[in-house]
C-alpha cells in the first residue's frame, strides 16, 4: 500500500515534469499539475485523457489557487522555476518572485493543508565554485548567481518549516540531458547533439571543464521513487543527483561518435572556466538509488527524436529555448 495516493507537480508540463507524470500515472497516483505552459500545450499530450491527471494552467504566486488546489494533496514534487542562471538574469524580478518570493507562500500553504511530503528540486550550482574535485552534500554553499543563491535560501526556508505529518527532501540534480516531450535545446549534452546533427559541426568552448550529468529519465525515475521512501529515510535530508561527471570535449566526442557523421569538433576560448565533479555516492549509500542512463543513451535518444521529425525546426524555434522563449511572451 503506497504511503501517499495523490501528488501535486508544480511545474509539471516542463522538461523534467513531462517525463516524470506519465510515470507518476503509470504507478498509479492522482496526479495535478499546476505549470504556465509556456513551452506550448504537448508536454503532456499524451496522458491528457489520463481519468487521474489534472491539468492546471495556473500560477504558483497566485495564493488563491493553491489554496484551492492543494487540499487533498499527500505530496508535493516542486519543479517549477526560472530555471538556469541567464533565464533568470533575463529577468530578475520575474526570477525571484517565482523561485524565491513564491516559495515560502507555497510551502505554508502546503502545511496547512494536510501535504505530509514536499520534494524540493534545488540545484547542484548551490556550491558554487569549488576547489574540491568532488563535490559532497557536507560542503558549504557559496551560490555565484541571484538564481543559485534563492536556491540555496529556499533549502534553508523549507528546512525551517519540516517538522511532525511534514516531511521534507531536498535534491540538487547535475544538469538534465535527453529527450523530453517538452524538449530543452540549451542544455549542454543537448546542445552539442544539435548542432551536431542540425548544423554538422560542434563547438566546442574550452573543454577540459568538468561537468555532472543527469539523463531525464533518471531524474524523472528518481522523483517518482522519493514517494516510496519513509520519512526516516529521507525526512530533513538533502541529496546531489547526477551520474557522469566528465570534461565538455568527452562529451563532445561521445555525441560525434553517436551521430556518426564525423562532423568537425571546434574549440574556442571561453570566459566560464566553471569546473566541478559533483558525488551521487551518498544516495546510494544511504537509498541505494543509482542511475542507469549513459549520455550514450541521452544522445541516441534525441538522434532518434530527431530522424523521426519529432523536434521541428530545432536550431531556431523558441520553444526549445528559455531565453528565447522568454523574451518573446515578456513574461512578468
Amino acid at each position: 500500500m503506497p504511503m501517499f495516493k495523490s501528488v501535486m507537480v508544480t511545474g509539471g508540463a516542463g522538461y523534467v515534469g513531462a517525463v516524470l507524470i506519465p510515470k507518476l500515472l503509470d504507478k498509479g497516483y492522482l496526479v495535478k499539475v499546476i505549470d504556465l505552459y509556456i513551452y506550448g500545450d504537448d508536454a503532456l499530450s499524451s496522458v491528457r485523457r489520463h481519468p487521474n491527471l489534472k491539468e492546471i494552467r495556473g500560477d504558483i504566486r497566485n495564493q488563491e489557487l493553491l489554496k484551492k488546489e492543494i487540499p487533498g494533496t499527500d505530496a508535493i514534487i516542486h519543479l517549477a522555476c526560472i530555471s538556469n542562471d541567464p533565464s533568470f538574469e533575463l529577468n530578475p524580478e520575474l526570477g525571484k518572485s517565482i523561485n524565491y518570493d513564491a516559495f515560502m507562500p507555497l510551502v505554508d500553504i502546503a502545511k496547512d493543508s494536510g501535504v505530509r511530503r514536499f520534494v524540493y528540486a534545488s540545484s547542484s550550482s548551490v556550491y558554487g565554485i569549488k576547489g574540491e574535485l568532488n563535490v559532497t552534500e557536507d560542503l558549504p554553499l557559496k551560490p555565484l548567481t541571484d538564481y543559485s543563491k534563492y536556491k540555496a535560501l529556499c533549502e534553508e526556508e523549507l528546512d525551517k518549516r519540516r517538522g511532525p505529518g511534514f516531511s521534507t527532501l531536498i535534491l540538487r540534480p547535475a544538469t538534465v540531458c535527453g529527450w523530453s516531450p517538452r524538449l530543452r535545446l540549451d542544455l549542454s549534452v543537448n546542445i552539442l547533439t544539435n548542432h551536431a546533427i542540425n548544423a554538422g559541426k560542434i563547438t566546442v568552448f574550452g573543454g577540459q571543464q568538468l561537468r555532472p550529468n543527469f539523463h531525464v529519465a533518471d531524474c524523472a525515475d528518481l522523483y517518482v521513487k522519493t514517494l516510496s521512501w519513509a520519512d526516516q529515510q529521507i525526512d530533513g535530508k538533502v541529496f546531489n543527483a547526477g551520474y557522469q561527471n566528465l570534461k565538455i570535449m568527452e562529451i563532445a566526442e561521445i555525441v560525434r561518435s553517436v551521430v556518426a557523421n564525423n562532423c568537425e569538433i571546434a574549440t574556442v576560448p571561453t570566459s566560464d572556466n566553471r569546473s566541478y565533479h559533483i558525488s551521487s555516492e551518498k544516495i546510494w549509500k544511504e537509498l541505494g538509488y543509482r542511475p542507469s542512463r549513459t549520455i550514450e543513451d541521452a544522445v541516441q535518444d534525441l538522434k532518434c527524436a530527431f530522424d523521426e521529425g519529432r523536434v521541428n525546426d530545432p536550431m531556431n524555434n523558441s520553444v526549445y529555448y528559455n531565453i528565447k522563449r522568454m523574451q518573446e511572451l515578456n513574461l512578468n
